[in-house]
């Protein structure tokens, strides 16, 4: 299943969840990779990646047409593998525009990897751009991280409304697996007012689970770790962990896949041949 998690505001914790939430599937035993598409490479950054080591990116497999699996590599994490970005992400609607069935491109790109994983989670840019639209195309799902504050609420209008115009347009789009509300304070006021306000309005849309504020999750991307790896025991960890087991009771996949699957699961290479080493 390929999951975007997208808001076209910034500060709503996207980041944060896209690589703790591939973190706790994979602690679960899933297969995930975990797809950068954001051009300030922030997800790969966190996930120890070096600046000047972020090629080959999806950028190359979207504009170069390189293979996709000569562009996953292994994280520090069994079971997480990463397709990184780099900055050549910003200029996607202009390397796209005249492309012929544009909007495909990123389906295209994953379908020879997806049937080899439990779980793709896709890191979305904070914009409606041609990027987003070609995320909400190859994917199954989305979830929106929404902050409890009106600014936010209003982003998370604006993008359901993009999604309406995207299956209008296209004649396809993925579904709305759930809305997550993250960096959330219980100490501010308007916190529960506005929380009430999206699960009365969204119903069983909204996980369960909440995202605290936690300076744990501010500090684990400083040492390319999730939260699972730079702090175990920690409150976050253990709600990234509850998402999880939401998120896969969401998107019914029970079990996770057998490690047959690979060959030689230490080197990484598919069986089926058609995929080298990563």
């Amino acid at each position: 299943m390929i999951i975007i998690i997208v808001n076209n505001k910034g500060g709503t914790g996207k980041t944060t969840t896209t690589v703790n939430l591939s973190a706790a599937l994979a602690h679960s035993g899933y297969r995930v990779l975990l797809i950068d598409l954001d051009s300030q490479s922030s997800a790969s950054v966190s996930l120890g990646i070096p600046w000047n080591k972020l090629a080959p990116s999806i950028a190359d497999v979207l504009y170069q047409k390189v293979p996709v699996h000569h562009a996953i590599r292994r994280s520090i994490m069994p079971g997480l593998d990463l397709i990184t970005s780099d900055i050549e992400l910003a200029n996607c609607d202009i390397m796209l525009s005249e492309v012929v069935g544009r909007e495909n491109r990123l389906k295209e790109c994953l379908d020879e990897v997806t049937p080899y994983y439990d779980f793709v989670l896709c890191d979305c840019p904070p914009s409606i751009s041609l990027l987003s639209v070609t995320a909400l195309v190859a994917a199954d799902q989305f979830i929106v991280p929404v902050t409890p504050e009106y600014l936010a609420l209003e982003g998370l209008i604006s993008w359901m409304n993009v999604v309406k115009r995207v299956e209008k347009g296209i004649g396809t789009s993925s579904e709305l697996m759930g809305i997550l509300l993250t960096l959330v304070n219980p100490g501010l006021g308007d916190t529960k007012k506005i929380s009430n306000l999206i699960r009365e309005h969204y119903g069983n849309s909204v996980f369960q689970t909440e995202i605290l504020k936690d300076g744990l999750l501010t500090r684990a991307p400083s040492h390319g770790k999730s939260i699972l790896e730079y702090a175990p025991t920690s409150s976050g960890a253990r709600t990234y962990s509850k998402l999880a087991n939401e998120v896969i009771q969401r998107a019914g996949i029970s079990y996770p896949a057998k490690q047959d699957r690979l060959c030689d699961s230490n080197e990484y290479q598919f069986k089926s041949g058609k995929l080298g080493k990563l």
